[in-house]
């Protein structure tokens, strides 16, 4: 509280006061009232993206098990996921989706790989690769010279 008495001041400032107390109630409500929404809008596409993660983890376990020909006591083993779990996970998703998700996993695994070109760092000598730096010649015991491999 302020120390100062309301009697000692004027009604104009008082109504100042109470305006800037009125205007930084209003500020807040807004602020409260944006807070609201934004994290409204947060949960929904959080939402949103849990549903998609699990959709496609159920149908990862459905073209996993496929692959492995529905043997979840095999593919539990190598999760370390229960067979229960894993058959209860696939069960929504449809052979044909299955089949699909697995058509996407060939098709990027024999997509060929991009190679990155080492970057040489400042400091860090460059040496030519192993074939081209060194020069072999084989002697045959007749000391004639024979093809390298």
């Amino acid at each position: 509280m302020s120390t100062t008495s309301t009697a000692s001041l004027s009604t104009a400032e008082l109504r100042r006061r109470v305006r800037a107390v009125e205007a930084l109630q209003a500020k807040t409500r807004e602020t409260a009232a944006a807070n609201v929404l934004t994290t409204r809008e947060a949960a929904v596409k959080a939402t949103l993206a849990k549903e998609r993660a699990d959709l496609a983890a159920r149908e990862a376990v459905a073209a996993a098990l496929r692959l492995f020909d529905n043997d979840a006591e095999l593919v539990s083993e190598l999760l370390g996921v229960p067979a229960e779990e894993l058959e209860r996970e696939s069960k929504p998703v449809t052979a044909a989706r299955a089949k699909e998700v697995i058509e996407t996993l060939r098709a990027h695994a024999e997509r060929p790989r991009m190679r990155r070109s080492r970057s040489v760092r400042p400091g860090e000598a460059v040496s030519p690769p192993p074939s081209a730096a060194v020069q072999t010649s084989v002697h045959t015991p007749d000391n004639g010279p024979a093809d390298a491999l």
